[in-house]
């Protein structure tokens, strides 16, 4: 076949670093989301959806063929913390956790992902981040180790 195709849709999960709650600001979260949006498409990825809540962020990710998860997840944090770092109304001490996670989308359900996405504020009144990663890890078949999983 000549030509290389692809469609991988991906949910991106990290927080920051502790958890730390940097995205109580409604303006300061929006224009958060707003630069990691941007740096996936930097990466020549789709940002389909960027949501999350006070102390973590959620990506639908449609993947470039030409990137690794792994530099894409680099990218976008390593860029955005810079920007939060220096941007007016940011926080110098801003950072994310080491870690993230990666869970495989069907196309078939990426508006319901999109949803919950969309959805996080709501769903973060009756859920911590921990709870909600456990379980995601569950539902994929993902074991963790409790010692490593947050920092």
């Amino acid at each position: 076949m000549p030509q290389s195709l692809a469609q991988v849709w991906v949910h991106v999960v990290f927080s920051t670093k502790e958890r730390r709650r940097y995205f109580q600001n409604e303006t300061f979260r929006a224009e958060a989301f707003r630069m990691l949006a941007y740096h996936v498409k930097e990466s020549n990825c789709v940002s389909a959806s960027v949501g999350g809540h006070f102390d973590h962020v959620h990506l639908l990710v449609g993947l470039s063929r030409t990137i690794a998860i792994s530099k894409l997840v680099e990218n976008v944090k390593t860029e955005t913390s810079k920007w939060a770092k220096s941007t007016p109304g940011g926080v110098s001490t801003f950072s994310w956790q080491q870690g993230y996670g990666v869970f495989s989308v069907s196309h078939s359900n990426c508006a319901d992902v999109d949803a919950y996405i969309r959805d996080q504020m709501e769903h973060h009144r009756k859920l911590t981040f921990q709870d909600e990663f456990r379980a995601f890890c569950k539902r994929h078949e993902v074991a963790i180790d409790e010692r490593y999983v947050w920092d």
